[in-house]
Formats: structure tokens, sequence, C-alpha cells
């Protein structure tokens, strides 16, 4: 029986995990990825293989495809996004695949509150000036009585509201598949409707078609002048061309962005000349703790489908 990983967190602590593959008889192949695998590489891979934990790699009806024709019986997408997974392709194969739901709610929250909190107080623009020999005192924003427009209430949006709430914010949350009881300081409201009350806006929703470039020119035209955006969940939920035009005419004052619409980041990218900005590299859930948690779910999940004895 082989494995083949090609989630980068998981992989850069894999010496955690050899043993529990080693002592079930399972192999383990462990490739090279900084961010993903090509399609193309991956079809010469995943075929060598009974099973298969993914990263953000092109896991889609051609990769598949060629791991059915060979050894590939089933796959877990590590972690909690999915849009890169062709899940319906999985299903007409009947290739058994998952995701790990559930597993990174408090670690991307940490990360999105981390940049709420520096957009308020431009503690990004001190450490620069400091470094640079100067000084700098810029006046912020107290997060006490402030609006944050809440993109998702799953599990890192509930998880963020807690933490907003926490600094006396108030909350108006948009997420058409929540239909729980919100917690007091939090307003549910269709997208993108009350978003020009948003002193901060905060993404942590999935990616679908219907939220691909959810916050578009158009909704940018709503919104309050000089707010904060932060997006810890998919880079395409925001039109990048629209956004950067919105900071160039000082509509939008700042960014926290840990993802992009590319990944990495391209070196030409306009957003990269904007001082008004804090960058991240799709880092959100990166903890020893998560990514122990997540990993070993993702191997016991993994094997449940193989049919393998947990060692």
């Amino acid at each position: 029986m082989k494995v083949l990983v090609t989630c980068p967190p998981m992989l850069r602590m894999i010496d955690e995990f050899r043993p529990i593959f080693a002592k079930a008889g399972v192999e383990l192949t462990t490739p090279n990825v900084v961010q993903t695998l090509s399609v193309e590489e991956l079809k010469q891979l995943v075929p060598q293989h009974d099973g298969w934990i993914i990263g953000d790699d092109p896991a889609n009806r051609e990769v598949f495809t060629a791991g059915k024709a060979g050894n590939l019986k089933a796959a877990v997408k590590w972690g909690i996004g999915v849009d890169n997974v062709d899940f319906a392709a999985c299903k007409d194969l009947g290739l058994p695949i998952i995701n790990c739901p559930n597993m990174f709610g408090g670690e991307v929250a940490d990360v999105g509150m981390s940049y709420i909190s520096a957009l308020a107080r431009e503690t990004f623009q001190i450490d620069r000036g400091v470094r640079n020999g100067e000084w700098p005192k810029p006046r912020g924003l107290s997060l006490s009585g402030r609006t944050l427009g809440l993109v998702g209430m799953g599990d890192i949006g509930r998880n963020l509201a807690r933490r907003a709430l926490a600094s006396d914010m108030k909350i108006v949350a948009y997420d058409p598949f929540y239909k729980e009881t919100p917690p007091a300081g939090v307003e549910m409201a269709p997208w993108p409707q009350r978003i020009g009350e948003a002193d901060f806006i905060a993404f942590t929703c999935a990616l679908t078609p219907s939220s691909h470039h959810m916050l578009n020119a158009d909704v940018l035209k709503q919104v309050k002048q000089g707010v904060r955006i932060v997006n810890v969940a998919r880079g395409p939920l925001i039109d990048e061309p629209a956004l950067i035009k919105a900071m160039q005419d000082g509509v939008v004052h700042s960014v926290g962005l840990d993802v992009f619409e590319v990944e990495p980041l391209p070196m030409d990218s306009p957003l990269r000349s904007m001082p008004n900005t804090i960058f991240g590299s799709h880092n959100g859930s990166n903890t020893v703790d998560g990514v122990i948690r997540c990993s070993l779910h993702a191997i016991d999940t993994l094997f449940g489908f193989l049919g393998v004895a947990k060692p």
C-alpha cells in the first residue's frame, strides 16, 4: 500500500507522521512541494499510489481519471477548502474522498483578528518606519464600537466573530447557509446589504461559483470611505483589479491579505507597490497544533477508506 502526500504544511512536519505509516506497513511518498504540483506532475505521481492526501493542488477530473486508471483507491483533502478538488469526478469514478472540516477555525480566526488589529492601529507602518530609522506615530482606530462586515459564518467566521465581539465590535454577518440564531452583537444580512456600515470587512467564506468576485467594483461603490479589508479565505472572492483601483482612489484605506487570486503573488502585481498592505502566504491555518490535528485526522480517514488497520 502506497500513500502520496502533497500538502506543504503536512510535508514540513512529515517526520512526525512517518512512524504511523511505517507501523501500518504503508509506503509514504513525500515530493518537494512549495505550493502545488502541476496537473502533469500529478498525472505521473497519483496513479502510482493507493491513497492521496491532497493539498491545494489542481485535483481535477484529468488527475483523478489518471489515478483511477492506476492504483488510486481513495483520497482526502487536507484542510477545509475544497475549491481545488473535483468531487463530482470522484463520485463518477467511484473514488471515496472527503475534506477535513472544522480543523482550523481558531487558527485562521487568530490571523484574521491580528490583521484587523494591525490595520486599525497601523502597526505594520510603524514597524516599517522604525526599521528605516523613522519614528512614526500614525493615528489609528479604536476597535470598540466599530462595525465588522463578516462574510461567512462557518467555523472560521464564528471563531472570528467571538474575537471581534471580545473587542467590543459590532458585527453585520453574511452567510445564506447560516440558520442558527446569531450570538448577541451579530446581525445577519443578505450580501451586500448594509456593507456601507462596515469599518472593516473580513472574508472567511468558501469559494464557490456564486461567491467568486463577490467583492467587485459594484460592491466597492457601496462601502464606507476608508474601509479596511481582510481576506483569510480564498483570493478569488475579491476582484483584485477592482480592489486595487479602490485603494488608488482612497476608498479602501488598507488591506490584510493572506490569499490572492494568483499564488504566489506575482512580482508585477500592483499590490506590491501599495504601502497600506499586509501580505500573508496562504498560511492562516499553519500552526504546529493545527497541522498535527489535521494530519492525524487525514491519515485516520484515509486509512479507513483504504481498509488499513490503525497501528
